[in-house]
């Protein structure tokens, strides 16, 4: 009987490890020098086990950081009424957030061009962290016309729900106007939030939301961990 490859034996007890959660998704495995004392065998070995699992998918090398676990992307639908939380939970996931600021200030020219109001104006702002299964997918900032809905973030903080914090306000539907999506690159606050190196690639999405009767009511911005996430067009009458 041919003997079994070591690299081939040392892959598969790594891969049984990941897969059964010794390991979970975005942990950092042992340095290939952990790896070889641990197997009593070279480096060229181990590397040749980190190869073949990187080429399955199961893990991904960062350079000059490690090999690392890979994460299941999460499908996150884009159109006109999808919900962060229904999404989600719709995927059989857990949705959770983390809130890292709520303030009330003026409104520089960007947020006011896109809430068709005067630049200066006071605007509410909530940022926070996205979570899903306890893990971080994304940083979101949402910014909203204060004099209109002076009792948003008392609301939103209430009813942890942008959704809700808008019925508690008088507005019983929203809908997305326009969403733009680019790639960036992780800057060192965005790293350290979404727990990636910095200068990991991110996705981020820009969205207005209106009102029934077209009137900006939200200027969003989104930054996802790119590798954690799949962004999906959704049909319009998704949430």
């Amino acid at each position: 009987m041919p003997r079994t490859a070591l690299w081939t034996s040392i892959r598969k007890t790594l891969e049984q490890e990941i897969t059964t959660g010794h390991y979970a998704a975005g942990d950092k495995l042992p340095t290939e020098a952990q790896l070889s004392d641990r197997f009593g065998v070279n480096r060229h070995t181990i590397r040749r086990a980190l190869v073949d699992l990187a080429d399955s998918g199961l893990v991904y090398a960062r350079r000059g950081a490690g090999v690392f676990v890979t994460h299941t992307p999460t499908d996150y639908p884009i159109g006109r009424r999808v919900r962060f939380t229904q999404s989600i939970t719709a995927t059989g996931r857990t949705p959770g957030r983390k809130v890292l600021l709520h303030e009330t200030r003026a409104a520089d020219p960007k947020e006011a061009d896109a809430l068709a109001i005067q630049p200066g104006a006071p605007v509410h702002v909530s940022e926070g962290l996205s979570l899903v299964d306890s893990e971080v997918l994304a940083m979101s900032r949402g910014v909203y016309p204060a004099e209109r809905f002076p009792n948003f973030l008392k609301h939103l903080q209430d009813e942890q729900s942008v959704t809700a914090a808008f019925k508690a306000e008088g507005v019983a539907d929203y809908t997305r106007a326009s969403t733009r999506i680019d790639a960036k690159l992780a800057s060192p606050t965005l790293a350290l939030h979404l727990q990636l190196p910095q200068g990991a690639p991110i996705l981020r999405t820009i969205g207005i939301n209106v009102d029934s009767d077209g009137v900006p009511i939200e200027y969003g911005r989104t930054w996802f961990a790119g590798d954690r996430v799949t962004l999906t067009l959704a049909d319009d009458d998704v949430g």
